[in-house]
């Protein structure tokens, strides 16, 4: 799928992280294909997903567009997402129809500075769609010179150099929209459909929503925890 037709299949819809993590309830083989066939059920554009053989395993249940993702973590680094070039070769192997890297300014593994691995990845695959996860407005600019095709606000709150919001950072999108329209797209924090269509309406391509989809304990967390709010206020 050429670059226009992939924009065009995710503009202005849903993509659906679809992710599950050893000690929480919803884990186990097979969930996250379950979570990807519940988001083609409700006509998602494309799935998020972490490590090669889950991206595989969506691939060949649901057919859509794939966001992937391996999250490696190695220790005293706080970058994991996708930080090496193996990892991006797993992931293509594995179907991926664009590949998601931390491209922020920190640290990796080897020394470099996260978003080092772009160009790298470029070069050995210069069709491959590269999407971007930045936290701030200045690594989103450095992404794109560095030829990321997408920017995605994924880590926005979570790098200590970035600011902290309960939602999305609606100012991150609107500023990184204004600047690069269609290659934004809105991912973190999104916990509410009046949320993902604000993020759209700022002109994000489309939206990232995970753990308020897929993660259904963290939702059930949230309604337990505004009742206490109520119960403590009465």
């Amino acid at each position: 799928m050429n670059m226009d037709a992939l924009k065009q299949q995710l503009k202005g819809k849903l993509i659906v992280s679809c992710q599950s993590f050893e000690g929480e309830p919803i884990h186990g083989e097979g969930i996250v294909v379950k979570m990807a066939e519940c988001a083609k059920w409700a006509d998602a554009a494309g799935i998020r997903a972490n490590e090669p053989q889950n991206v595989a395993d969506i691939k060949a249940a649901v057919g859509l567009p794939v966001i992937g993702i391996w999250k490696v973590v190695q220790p005293g680094c706080d970058v994991y997402i996708t930080p090496t070039m193996e990892a991006v070769d797993a992931l293509v192997h594995a179907g991926s129809d664009i590949v998601a890297l931390d491209a922020t300014d920190r640290l990796s593994h080897d020394g470099r500075k996260a978003y080092e691995l772009i160009k790298d990845i470029k070069m050995k695959y210069p069709l491959l769609p590269i999407m971007a996860d930045i936290s701030t407005f200045e690594e989103g600019v450095n992404a794109i010179a560095w030829g990321a095709d997408f920017i995605g606000t994924t880590l926005s709150g979570y790098t200590a150099h970035s600011q902290k919001t309960e939602g999305p950072n609606f100012d991150l999108i609107e500023k990184l929209c204004s600047r690069f329209g269609d290659k934004v797209i809105a991912e973190g924090k999104v916990n509410c459909p009046e949320e993902a269509v604000r993020c759209i309406k700022l002109g994000a391509l489309c939206v990232v929503v995970g753990g308020a989809i897929t993660r259904p304990h963290l939702t059930a967390q949230r309604f337990v925890s505004f009742l206490k709010e109520v119960k403590n206020d009465g």
